[in-house]
């Protein structure tokens, strides 16, 4: 079944597969059963893409199923935010990359992207065992409601393991979740506090605290984890098959988006990699960030006649400031543009005209190379 609607969605214009192992219910996915679907999206010049299982401690492991799948499937494969999660994790950073580039010397293509902040995002759920979601969101109220459960839930927030990737501990505890994403207008307050000081707030433990958050906002609560080391950062983003992303939806700073506490990478990924990685430390070229900003990206996806200002080509073209391009978003205020883009074409039409917006609208469907006409799509 799952075969045939990847066969579907292939023909309709899909890009290829894509796999979530770290959030539930993705954990839960076998590495057979991704070959099997994977295999199928080959079949049209898919691509397999992964937020790995694993990018802590047993980092190499989740390296070494992407590397298996793309072989097996015979498909080509990226790494989504290649990352090396936990301190005492950052000199894995090397080996996974040495694994990436012997399997593209073997003949597999393998590529990967990143955003160039030291935090990443998801639900303070991924700081609690996959078990404890099982069942959907009701059955993991239900099981924080439990007493007992709630001891063991605890108890193994605070013990490394090896079935499942502890982000808890990975963040080095408490005081490395930033709590951004609640939504319960009572409980918004917390927003941009860590769990610590939610805990001290409340008078309990880290660890309840961030039960009672999920239970009392009845959501995942979107959660910023500081788990990366910087010095990793300068080391991902001058490799040549390493594109770069906001690993965001599209946001403004106006309307119902603003009810959403989210990472300032949303607004501020790119900017961020030309002002500071390439204006001020130099750690790669104009020329080959922007080659990981558009022609790159679009090679890897498949998308055709984009990423190039090329005869021929759809006209998207963002006309920047390489002197005074600079992110503005921040961890406790991300809703802010950026500064120092002058010019957007989408398409070519004029979208942004000297900064402004001009109301042009001129976006349209991308289809993947699996396209068929009369597959609709």
């Amino acid at each position: 079944r799952m075969q045939m609607l990847t066969r579907t969605a292939m023909e309709e214009g899909a890009m290829g597969v894509t796999s979530a192992l770290m959030q539930v219910p993705g954990p839960y996915a076998k590495t057979d059963e991704l070959i099997a679907l994977a295999s199928i999206a080959a079949e049209y010049d898919g691509l397999y893409a992964s937020h790995m299982r694993f990018s802590g401690p047993r980092l190499l492991d989740g390296i070494a199923e992407v590397v298996t799948i793309a072989k097996e499937a015979g498909i080509r494969a990226e790494v989504y935010h290649l990352k090396a999660v936990g301190r005492e994790n950052v000199g894995n950073l090397d080996k996974a990359v040495a694994m990436i580039e012997q399997a593209r010397a073997d003949g597999l293509e393998i590529t990967a992207d990143t955003y160039p902040y030291n935090a990443g995002s998801g639900g303070l759920t991924a700081a609690m065992p996959p078990w404890v979601g099982e069942g959907g969101q009701q059955e993991r109220v239900r099981r924080l409601k439990d007493p007992a459960l709630r001891k063991r839930i605890a108890r193994e927030m605070l013990t490394p393991a090896d079935d499942w990737e502890n982000l808890y501990l990975g963040v080095g505890g408490p005081t490395g979740y930033l709590v951004v994403g609640l939504q319960k207008p009572e409980l918004k307050h917390l927003n941009g506090k860590t769990v610590a000081e939610i805990a001290e707030l409340w008078g309990t433990s880290p660890e309840e605290a961030a039960m009672d958050l999920i239970i009392k906002d009845d959501s995942r609560v979107m959660s910023v984890g500081f788990s990366m080391a910087e010095e990793n950062i300068r080391k991902k983003i001058p490799l040549p098959w390493m594109s770069f992303c906001t690993d965001s939806p599209a946001v403004a700073p106006e309307g119902v988006f603003l009810k959403t506490h989210i990472h300032p990478r949303a607004y501020g990924s790119y900017p961020r990699i030309l002002a500071k990685y390439v204006r001020e430390e130099k750690v790669l070229s104009l020329e080959q960030a922007l080659h990981r900003m558009s022609a790159l990206p679009a090679q890897v996806l498949k998308i055709d006649r984009r990423g190039m200002l090329k005869e021929g080509y759809y006209a998207d073209i963002v006309a920047f400031d390489p002197e005074t391009i600079q992110d503005r978003a921040t961890y406790t205020e991300p809703h802010q543009f950026s500064t120092g883009v002058i010019h957007v074409f989408v398409n070519g039409g004029h979208v942004l005209k000297d900064g402004e917006h001009t109301g042009a609208t001129p976006g349209r469907f991308v289809r993947g190379p699996g396209w068929k006409p009369s597959a609709g799509g």
